[in-house]
């Protein structure tokens, strides 16, 4: 592949509703769509960071510059033979995983259409649908927390996971409970407790949750290994991995027993399989979590999260659970059952709604080899 050219778009697009964790509140989704163009062949990826610093370092701003002034003129009329050579090929540059993340989803999508692949067998795929479960922000009271439980289930959903901080926690999760005793439950904190509270986060074990996310600090390994063997319930790191060393490092001290492997976090597609090998090798499951994604990324966490570890429902949720109108003109949808269909098209496998991603784009910029 000779990558002959690259393009960032600063994406904005509004939520259905606003979405409401420890961080704050959010109504609309700032992220940037890549697309890269290898031997004539367009591949797309998404680099999914937010306006702001609060689930990671990086920000549209801080994304844009590292991608604009330091990865795109490593990659600009360069030849690789696989897409999996090119995290490698970025190491120079440490750190901003987001920023590497949609470069080298685009570039996945572009050998996937080369050899005539979806992005899933690529990568080694294994099952021709996902089980989606879905991701539900804090609310302004109980009964509309458990009023949008209801539609999701009614969809068919197949896990709930319910945001959680100081305050909006113990009493949230026993309403749930009550209303629905064995539906698959979990809680998400990110990071929004400290080891102190390690009683109030006993209290949930009552609960048969299936984990608790990220209840300590988003880069807290150790910590994390002292709160677990004081719970029953599995901890699920999330923030806090972010390379296959944090994974096997978190695994090893007893941190987690549960991980969520998002490719956005952790540097694109190579790096989301790597961790998915360890674990598997070790027994330990995963899930693809989500970033509030626009289509063409979710696409990808699809295609991530039909490899034969990823044995949890994830946060890969239909288009239709965020967007009005999603920048793909086939939308991702879910299944009666709670299930999402794999793409089984090359690359991707879903077509780029371009008039409408043009009227989401605030700015865009090209880049072309010599």
């Amino acid at each position: 592949m000779f990558i002959e050219r690259i393009e960032l778009r600063y994406v904005q697009i509004p939520l259905k509703s606003h979405f409401e964790t420890s961080f704050g509140r959010a109504f609309g989704r700032d992220t940037i769509v890549t697309t890269v163009w290898a031997d004539g062949v367009e591949g797309w990826g998404e680099t999914p960071v937010e306006d702001g610093p609060w689930y990671c370092p990086e920000t549209v701003e801080t994304a844009w510059h590292v991608q604009r002034d330091f990865l795109i003129p490593m990659l600009l009329g360069q030849r690789f033979e696989t897409a999996a050579e090119v995290f490698g090929r970025m190491a120079l540059v440490r750190g901003h995983a987001m920023a590497k993340c949609g470069l080298e989803q685009a570039l996945w999508d572009v050998e996937a259409r080369q050899r005539g692949l979806s992005v899933a067998a690529l990568l080694g795929g294994t099952r021709p649908r996902i089980e989606s479960g879905v991701s539900v922000g804090i609310q302004d009271t109980v009964d509309e927390l458990l009023a949008l439980i209801e539609g999701y289930l009614a969809q068919g959903y197949r896990r709930v996971k319910i945001k959680i901080k100081p305050g909006w926690d113990v009493d949230v999760v026993r309403a749930v409970r009550a209303r629905w005793p064995t539906i698959p439950l979990m809680v998400d904190a990110n990071s929004a407790y400290t080891l102190a509270d390690a009683d109030r986060l006993a209290e949930l074990d009552e609960f048969d949750l299936m984990m608790i996310e990220q209840p300590l600090a988003y880069d807290d390994i150790y910590e994390h290994s002292l709160l677990q063997p004081r719970l029953r319930t599995p901890i699920c790191l999330d923030e806090s991995i972010h390379t296959p060393a944090h994974a096997r490092a978190a695994l090893e001290l007893g941190s987690c027993r549960i991980i969520n492997i998002k490719p956005g976090r952790v540097g694109g597609l190579s790096q989301a399989r790597a961790i998915h090998d360890l674990c598997r090798a070790r027994g330990v499951p995963v899930w693809c979590g989500g970033l509030l994604e626009v289509g063409v990324g979710r696409a990808h966490n699809v295609a991530i999260a039909s490899l034969p570890g990823y044995t949890l429902p994830g946060d890969v949720s239909a288009s239709d659970r965020y967007f009005e109108r999603d920048v793909i003109v086939q939308p991702i949808a879910l299944n009666a059952d709670g299930t999402i269909d794999v793409p089984a098209g090359p690359g991707i496998g879903v077509a780029v709604d371009h008039p409408f991603l043009d009227r989401l784009t605030v700015r865009r910029e090209t880049f072309a080899s010599a």
